[in-house]
């Protein structure tokens, strides 16, 4: 398996390797999660229970829906980790 990061070019991103994919699936759950605290489906059939239980995949808690700002803040906070831990290259 290749290893996983970011490649930064001529001002695009380039996400490399599961790691990387994982991170903007975080980052993207993250951003769905506080759509539909507002009322908002961010696509048809995505409902706050499956957004709590891929949130769950992230962080490993379990999320009623009355915990989902802590879910969000617990996706974000690993997804940060994981931009953190991954590789940034800058080419250009």
């Amino acid at each position: 398996m290749t290893e996983s990061r970011v490649e930064h070019f001529n001002g695009g991103v380039c996400l490399v390797g599961p790691d990387a994919i994982r991170m903007a699936k975080a980052l993207t759950l993250w951003s769905a999660i506080r759509l539909l605290q507002k009322g908002i489906q961010p696509t048809r059939g995505f409902t706050m229970k499956k957004a709590l239980a891929m949130a769950t995949t992230f962080t490993g808690k379990t999320y009623k829906r009355s915990e989902s700002e802590q879910a969000r803040v617990d996706v974000k906070k690993w997804a940060d980790e994981m931009r953190a831990a991954l590789p940034h290259t800058v080419e250009g």
